[in-house]
Formats: structure tokens, C-alpha cells, sequence
């Protein structure tokens, strides 16, 4: 159990550093402002602060709120079985009902994590495995944050089957590629998801009741529960690399491959033409007018990546949108898409690029899988780097170093989660964000 432990922290630490750089944008401002409006309370044992904010919601609001933010920043983690993500909901989850228990050990706020992700994981699958659509992360994600509330505030047996029947009846069963075809705010759902999750679990708590959860229960999802507690999903999770759609990894680091192996510029280059699956095929084609857009690029991910040698939160907003080189270098990019690495979707991300250089070189890279899952690792000092060039900007360097200390101690035995909590609900210090880059 111990290496799973070890793994969740620093899904816990990458999550954050999500979270933190998302909560200077409209969307995770807009999301909190809503919280106070409508998803309030006053009861001790059922309200929370916001998590970079301070002011008190529901638990459900405050989670909400932190979801929302994370789910509109698209550098969270997320697991290719389920085509969506987990720790944008269940980290939410987590600091919500911490609030309430100012005595939960370390250890135990992540195996409630770890909780967490195990059950959205299998409900995710088995969603997926028995409707013809595909919804969005919110529609499943919702029953992981059931099952940990259920875990941290003692519910019983009863309590959380009717919970998680609550959660998947009232679950978000929006459709991804709605979302993917006309980017906004709405992003992966998961906002509403974890507000629907924690609204179950409190309901349940109270002695509503709820329809079985079909994605439980049913005989046909049986085969995807039956490895619960031998095999861990929470070890197969990816940490982005990119603040962009999971989809268009493989194509950037194809691109990048070839860039770096031959030392090409973007005066150097005639056209690229970027082969993958088709879900990366569909990804918003032209040049983004808005952060949602750029984040659920191909064409333009890969363009920023060519001429910037990164994507930082930078070039997906603001004055990013209006990057003249990078419109200059997208329209030398096509995209197809093939079936070879259809084929091979959702297991795995694939894309093979062909770039034709100025001088008539074509230079092939190969197919290439997205790093930073199972396949190809991000290391853990490559996700503390990541953590820090998202979090420091926005909070200064000391308290982001202070959060990712605490979060890397809580698999010790002796330490708390109060230990963390102290430091991640007040707001950044105005002068920090006045000293933070415009993004």
C-alpha cells in the first residue's frame, strides 16, 4: 500500500499547483463568486472555505468552486481507460470534509484520496463500457467523491449505497464532444460533478435515498470492480506536461522530438503534418479567440510549441491568443487522422509527425506516445518543477515551497493534514498577484 501512498501525494501536489494557477481566471473566479451566492452554509460540519480563497460555501460549494477552477486550467491529471479525469474532483473532495476533521492524519487523507480514485476510476470504465455516448468526466467522477465522503464521515454500508445511487442518477451526463466541438467554461463537467457528489453523500447522510448505481451493480460492469483493492489505478494515473487536452500530448512531443533531434527553428520549417486519432483529429482547428478554445487545440498547441520551445499559461491567454508567429506557424500544420492510432485509443495516445523543412528534408518521427503516463513517466522532480512554475507566480516562492513540503510529509505516520490545510485556503497575498505574470 505504501507506493500508492507515495503516488497519490504527489497526484495531491500537482493538483494544487493546478488549482493555484487557476484561481487568478475568470472561470475559477466566476465559479467561486457563484459558490457564495448560492451554495452556502452555516453549519461548521457541512461548510468549508474555499480552497486560495478564504470565504466559507457548503462543503459541496466549496468544492464546486475548487473544481471548476482546476477543470479550466487543463493541466490536471487524468487516466486513459476512462478518456477523463479524477484528481480534478477528488482533491476538491478531500480539502472540503478536511475542514471538518482538523485531527485526520496524513496517511489517512490519502487513502481517502486514493479511495477516491479507485472507485470514480472503475465507475468511469464501466459508464463508458455500457452507453453508447460519451459524457463527460463529471457524469462518473461524482461517485469517487461519494466514496471518500463516505469513508471520512462514517457512513454506513446503507448510507453510501444510496449515495452513490444519488450521485450517478443525478449525475451530469453532458456529452464531451459538444464541449470539444464549441469550447466555453463548461469544460469536463467536473465542477458540477463534485458538487453533485458531496450534495449525495449528505443527502444519503440524512436518509434520502437513491436508485442502485447501475455502474456498481449491474452484473455486466462486474468485470471492471473485481481487481478493486489488487490493482491500482492510482499508479497508472498521467501528469500533464502541457496545459492542454490530453489529446494533443503525443502530437507536441512528436514535434518536439523532431525540433530538438535536428535543431529546427520556425523559420526552418515548410509544413508539418501531424497524423493521430480521431478524438485528437476533432480538437478546435483554427487560431483560439479564448482560453477554452486554446487549451482544446491540436493545430495550435503544436504551433505555440515550435515557436516557444514550451506552452506555459502564457500562451493560452491573453496576448498568447494574438501570438502573430504562432498564427504564422499554424497554418502550416495539418492534421489527419489515422486509423492505426485510432485503433489503439483509449489505452493509449498516439501520433506520428512528418515535418518537410525549408530545404526539402522530410524528417519523420515515428509513433510517439504522450509522456507523462505508465508509458513514458514524468519523474517526481520533473512534477515538483511543475508544481513550482505554476505555483510561485501566483502565491511567491516561499508559500508554494511551504504547500509542497507539507504535501510530500503527509505519508508520514505522525503527520496531519492540518499540517497542509493552514496554508491552502487563504488567498494569494495582493502583492504576489500584482508581481505574477499576466496571463
Amino acid at each position: 500500500m505504501f507506493p500508492v501512498l507515495e503516488r497519490a501525494r504527489y497526484l495531491l501536489l500537482d493538483t494544487l499547483g493546478i488549482a493555484i494557477a487557476a484561481g487568478p481566471m475568470e472561470a475559477g473566479r466566476i465559479a467561486r463568486d457563484t459558490a457564495t451566492l448560492l451554495y452556502g452554509s452555516a453549519d461548521p460540519l457541512h461548510s468549508a472555505r474555499m480552497l486560495f480563497d478564504g470565504r466559507r460555501a457548503s462543503i459541496a460549494g466549496a468544492a464546486y468552486a475548487a473544481a471548476t477552477q482546476i477543470d479550466n486550467l487543463d493541466g490536471h491529471d487524468g487516466y486513459s481507460p476512462t478518456k477523463g479525469h479524477i484528481g480534478v474532483a477528488v482533491v476538491p473532495a478531500l480539502a472540503a470534509l478536511a475542514e471538518a476533521l482538523p485531527d485526520l492524519s496524513g496517511p489517512e487523507a490519502l487513502a481517502s484520496l486514493v479511495v477516491g480514485y479507485e472507485v470514480a476510476g472503475r465507475a468511469g470504465i464501466s459508464l463508458h463500457a455500457t452507453v453508447s455516448d460519451y459524457h463527460t468526466s463529471g457524469a462518473w467522477n461524482a461517485l469517487g467523491v461519494v466514496a471518500m465522503a463516505a469513508r471520512l464521515r462514517r457512513l454506513g454500508d446503507d448510507q453510501l449505497r444510496q449515495a452513490l445511487g444519488i450521485a450517478e442518477y443525478h449525475g451530469p451526463r453532458s456529452q464531451m464532444m459538444r464541449e470539444i466541438a464549441n469550447p466555453t467554461m463548461l469544460h469536463d463537467g467536473s465542477g458540477i460533478g463534485t458538487l453533485i457528489g458531496l450534495s449525495a453523500a449528505v443527502l444519503a447522510e440524512r436518509g434520502f435515498t437513491g436508485a442502485p448505481a447501475i455502474t456498481i451493480e449491474e452484473p455486466e460492469v462486474a468485470t471492471h470492480w473485481q481487481d478493486l483493492g489488487a490493482f491500482w489505478q492510482v499508479l497508472h494515473q498521467y501528469v500533464k506536461p502541457y496545459p492542454i487536452c490530453r489529446w494533443a500530448h503525443a502530437a507536441i512531443d512528436a514535434t518536439r522530438g523532431l525540433c530538438h533531434a535536428h535543431h529546427l527553428g520556425p523559420s526552418d520549417i515548410s509544413h508539418v503534418e501531424v497524423n493521430s486519432f480521431h478524438y485528437a483529429a476533432t480538437l478546435f482547428d483554427g487560431m483560439p479567440d479564448t482560453t477554452s478554445k486554446a487549451q482544446y487545440s491540436l493545430r495550435f498547441a503544436v504551433a505555440t510549441s515550435i515557436v516557444h520551445g514550451r506552452i506555459g499559461l502564457e500562451h493560452i491567454s491573453g496576448s498568447g491568443l494574438e501570438d502573430a508567429a504562432v498564427a504564422d506557424m499554424l497554418d502550416r500544420i495539418s492534421v489527419s487522422e489515422s486509423a492505426r492510432h485510432s485503433a489503439r485509443f483509449p489505452a493509449g495516445r498516439w501520433a506520428d509527425v512528418t515535418i518537410t523543412t525549408r530545404d526539402a528534408r522530410v524528417l519523420a518521427s515515428g509513433d510517439v506516445h504522450a509522456r507523462g503516463g505508465p508509458e513514458a513517466p514524468l519523474t517526481e522532480a520533473e512534477i515538483e518543477a511543475k508544481y513550482m512554475d505554476y505555483a510561485t507566480p501566483v502565491l511567491g516562492q516561499g508559500r508554494a515551497s511551504a504547500i509542497r513540503d507539507a504535501v510530500l510529509s503527509l505519508a508520514d505516520h505522525e503527520s496531519r493534514f492540518s499540517d497542509l490545510s493552514v496554508l491552502i485556503y487563504d488567498p494569494p497575498l495582493i502583492s504576489t498577484l500584482l508581481q505574477r505574470p499576466a496571463w
